[in-house]
């Protein structure tokens, strides 16, 4: 029982009481594992299904997140305090999830935060993210007006709304703020400069680390998974697995411990800025120090000289930590640094990331991982296009790239495309070798092509 006397309901209590819930058995399905094995993932905290029983009981299909599971994508949304609408952002939530984001976080910071919230999750199949220290920001004129009650009351009021995952900066302490002060790009976490603004005005402790408890005990009456937020992640290359970064990493995983004990879920957020030589150290450490709780990364970005391209400069780390361990990836738009993503942007972090993440389950050797890819493969060599365009992650863009250039119908048959053309495909010439005439070239194709080029 809580503090309070609530009875808990998360899947984590019900795994260690030997229960497999419906939520464990969809996701057993969904994965391709013997729901035991989803059960014993949950119980020892190496998996968590982020299902607020407010959202469970309406429209959420259940997710697993884990070592044991593919791996996840997230799509971030939300409006600014410059932009408010709340259509558009359901539309985009659509949109992600169509594509293929496993889970969404609902990022508002400006116009009527609650309303938007509560059309995202009313109308999400996957599970929806907070940061519920930035609704509780917007309501106030200074975050120092803010009471350590205040914060605890905004995590609370997101949890009845329904919200499955909340992102909770509470291994950022006062003590390691010095350690930041060298940085080149300081605090980059929007909740974390803004818990530090916080603390150095009242030189007091983080009120999310003092009050955890508290915010357990709200968890495990709605069963909101812990995304404990990386306040003090690198914002650069150059702050990359500093003392400050680390020093949080290793309270994060105290803190995982002491929801463990208290049957709330966990997973641990990573870093935004690393070089590909340090990525497998920085999983290592969170693996070992955070007792292998799923581990959930912004990218990382491994470069950072490419404004306008950071969703390819952080789907290239993501590959990579997600192939070392990462169990979800937090996209990253084109927009990163530079704006908030519209729909166009939203669909280019979904895509890269969709890619990134295959890229990791067929890395670390996923039964079934290369069933997709050997599928397409096999398509390619037979020239069946809609086949091709079909397994493709984004079909429509596959089909439109072909018929910009070869868009009659009878293309759509031909033994070539337009980088080759008839005499000079690879595929179509491997397919005749040692026929003893030349291989067979679509007659009405090959005078199209031939008068393309004239």
């Amino acid at each position: 029982m809580g503090r309070n006397g609530s009875k808990p309901v998360t899947q984590i209590h019900y795994a260690r009481q030997g229960v497999i819930t419906d939520a464990m058995r969809r996701v057993a399905e969904r994965e391709e594992l013997p729901p035991e094995v989803v059960r014993e993932e949950v119980a020892r905290g190496r998996m968590v299904i982020p299902a607020n029983v407010r959202h469970l009981g309406a429209r959420l299909d259940p997710m697993g997140i884990g070592k044991a599971c593919t791996v996840k994508i997230n799509a971030n949304i939300g409006n600014s305090a410059v932009t408010s609408n709340i259509d558009q952002e359901v539309e985009k939530l659509h949109n992600a999830v169509q594509l293929g984001a496993d889970t969404v976080m609902d990022l508002s910071t400006g116009g009527d935060i609650d309303r938007i919230r509560q059309a995202i999750i009313d109308s999400s199949t996957v599970p929806i993210g907070t940061v519920p220290i930035y609704q509780a920001v917007a309501q106030v004129k200074r975050v120092e007006d803010l009471t350590p009650g205040d914060f605890v009351e905004m995590v609370e009021h997101q949890a009845k709304q329904g919200t499955d995952y909340q992102t909770i900066h509470a291994g950022l302490l006062l003590e390691y703020l010095p350690l930041t002060t060298e940085r080149v790009t300081g605090i980059v976490s929007r909740g974390g400069s803004l818990l530090a603004q916080w603390m150095f005005y009242h030189h007091r402790q983080n009120p999310l680390y003092e009050r955890f408890d508290d915010i357990c005990d709200i968890f495990r009456r709605y069963d909101v998974t812990f995304s404990l937020g990386d306040g003090l992640r690198p914002g650069c290359l150059a702050d990359a697995s500093d003392q400050a970064q680390f020093a949080e990493l290793r309270t994060m995983g105290e803190l995982t411990t002491r929801a463990w004990e208290r049957g709330c879920q966990v997973m641990i957020e990573g870093p935004g800025h690393v070089p590909m030589d340090q990525l497998e150290m920085n999983v290592q450490k969170q693996q070992e120090w955070c007792h292998e709780a799923p581990f959930y990364t912004l990218g990382p970005l491994v470069t950072d000289i490419a404004p306008g391209y950071d969703h390819i400069t952080s789907a290239i780390g993501a590959a990579m930590i997600g192939w070392y361990g990462a169990s979800l990836l937090c996209y990253v738009t084109p927009k990163e640094h530079l704006g908030l993503p519209d729909l166009e942007d939203v669909k280019q972090g979904v895509i890269a990331y969709k890619i990134a993440a295959h890229a990791a389950d067929v890395a670390r050797g996923r039964p079934g991982a290369r069933r997709r890819d050997d599928e397409l493969s096999r398509a390619r060599y037979e020239f069946d296009w809609e086949k091709q365009f079909a397994l493709s992650l984004d079909p429509d863009t596959a089909r439109r790239m072909h018929d910009e250039t070869l868009g009659h119908d009878v293309f759509k048959h031909a033994e070539f495309c337009s980088m080759c053309g008839p005499k000079f495909c690879s595929m179509q010439i491997s397919r005749h070798l040692g026929e003893e005439r030349p291989p067979p070239v679509n007659g009405e194709a090959l005078n199209l092509a031939e008068e393309r080029k004239r």
